[in-house]
């Protein structure tokens, strides 16, 4: 890692058991005060202490912002307009995403039933070409010796719920705060003029793409009602905060943004689908029936994964979601543009003989093909092809397959199997399944150092830094372009270097900042 002008030869600095109380004591209440929080693990609080659901404690945070290197932090902002312009072009592309679904439908059900709803809109006729992406591209540093230059390689790019943004420009927040007093204080102390924080504007930008679908909506669909925006969450929900700010920045500014928050689980009770042309979404008050809100925009934070379609009714309220005049975000199509699958290809590697896939997705750009593919790092199929051939056999080898992770089609922490557990996992399932996973070459990214606070206790060592960069994007499916497309901002999670997952929801991972060296 880059030292850089100001960064302590011993980064984070030790601390003594009253520096720690101190900075602890700082942390807990400026994040309850601030919303930087999530609801207790169930198992974790007694029922007699919260029969209500009412308490909330401090999201996983580390106590200092983590090294990130300028230039790979600058690298993955810079390119992610060209990122949501990809998938953006990919969910256009329904014989490229049929192709995929293909390989993948006779073993995959939840990937089936997804492209069996669009199937069933587009034999109706879609009646809104208007999609919504919020995106989150994840990326790791990668550096194989110390004497190499650090570069990003991807993790993954998420088009369903992509979370943490709320969370992440408060993580951003209470760091400079914690940068005014508290580090100067210590013993070994760090000068806020020495920290390079970078301002985080993730809430408020994301907020702006969902403000930019709903004004587009009001002016483009002619509405029959008051116009509303619906978050589509799971229920409970530990991380309602992130989402709460969100919500909270659409209404600011004296903004007249109605949004309601409606479990998956009661769209069909919730909903209705108004018997026009349009097929207008409606949305009924659960406290005055009578009063109808016109829904623009669905923006999906629950829906991503098959815990949440425990049954026939959950696939009927996504369809009824599909074929509404509502603009998604996202679509059937865009979610799927998000499955592994999609990555691998895009990543395989390509020759003069055979030009990279990119050039059907980004036309007359050569540059931005070139800054994406240096982003790529080596993804193999584990399918029939010659190089999933060559794939299984390295897969199922205890000793080859160290510096690999086997991922699924799925979104969320916890579904990834990791180096020498791959063999088992995969001997465990029929050969037939296999081809809907891919294998990922692990990335190495050089050593950073910090402490994490997690259920009040502190985790101190060696962590492991996964970047992500947000994007808005708004297009027309059925002409191609783009009406509104920016970068929004930035999550930093950050895991101990023993955990491989690093999902804060999934209680892996913890929030972080970057400090830029």
């Amino acid at each position: 890692m880059p030292t850089g002008k100001g960064l302590n030869e011993e980064y984070p600095p030790k601390l003594t058991a009253a520096e720690s109380g101190q900075i602890l004591s700082t942390i807990k209440d400026w994040s309850i005060a601030n919303g930087l929080a999530v609801r207790p693990q169930v198992s974790l609080v007694k029922a007699e202490a919260d029969p209500h659901g009412i308490l909330a404690t401090t999201a996983p945070v580390t106590l200092f912002p983590s090294p990130f290197p300028r230039v790979c932090f600058e690298q993955a902002k810079s390119i992610q307009k060209a990122y949501n312009k990809l998938y953006a072009a990919i969910a256009q592309d329904q014989d490229f995403l049929g192709n995929i679904v293909q390989e993948i439908l006779e073993v995959d059900e939840f990937i089936a039933q997804l492209w069996q709803v669009h199937l069933q809109v587009k034999e109706e006729v879609y009646v809104q070409n208007l999609s919504l992406g919020l995106f989150r591209s994840d990326y790791m540093v990668h550096q194989n010796t110390s004497d190499d230059a650090p570069t990003i390689k991807q993790v993954e790019f998420n088009t369903i719920a992509s979370s943490f943004g709320g969370l992440s420009s408060q993580t951003s927040r209470l760091h400079k705060h914690l940068s005014l007093l508290d580090y100067s204080l210590l013993e070994n102390s760090l000068e806020a003029k020495n920290l390079d924080l970078p301002e985080n504007k993730s809430t408020k930008s994301l907020a702006a793409g969902l403000q930019a679908a709903f004004d587009t909506y009001k002016s483009t669909s002619q509405p029959i009602h008051e116009c509303c925006i619906v978050f589509l969450v799971q229920d409970p929900e530990r991380n309602i905060f992130d989402q709460r700010h969100l919500e909270y920045a659409l209404q600011q500014d004296n903004s007249s943004t109605p949004v309601f928050r409606l479990p998956f689980g009661e769209i069909l009770s919730r909903t209705s689908v108004a018997d026009t042309s349009k097929r207008q979404l409606l949305y009924h008050l659960p406290s005055n029936p009578s009063k109808v809100f016109e829904v623009a925009v669905v923006y999906f934070r629950a829906g991503y994964g098959p815990s949440d379609y425990p049954d026939e009714s959950a696939w009927k309220a996504r369809l009824q979601i599909e074929r509404s005049n509502a603009i998604k975000c996202p679509t059937v199509l865009t979610q799927l543009a998000g499955a592994k699958k999609v990555q691998q290809v895009l990543a395989t590697p390509t020759s003069s003989e055979t030009p990279s896939i990119l050039n059907s997705f980004i036309k007359d750009s050569p540059k931005e093909i070139e800054e994406l593919e240096k982003t790529f790092t080596n993804i193999y199929p584990l399918d029939d092809s010659p190089s999933g051939l060559s794939a299984r056999k390295l897969a199922t080898d205890p000793s080859d397959c160290k510096g690999y992770v086997l991922k699924p089609q799925r979104e969320g922490g916890g579904n990834n199997t990791y180096r020498t557990a791959i063999p088992t996992f995969l001997k465990s399932l029929p050969e037939t399944h296999w081809k809907s996973y891919i294998l990922m070459e692990i990335i190495t990214p050089p050593p950073v150092h910090n402490i994490i606070l997690r259920n009040g206790v502190l985790e101190q060592g060696g962590v492991i830094c996964e970047l992500g960069v947000y994007g808005t994007c708004l297009w027309d499916q059925g002409t191609g372009e783009v009406l509104y497309n920016e970068e929004a901002g930035y999550l930093l999670r950050t895991k101990g270097d023993k955990s491989e997952e690093g999902g804060v929801a999934a209680g892996f991972g913890s929030m972080d900042s970057c400090r830029l060296v």
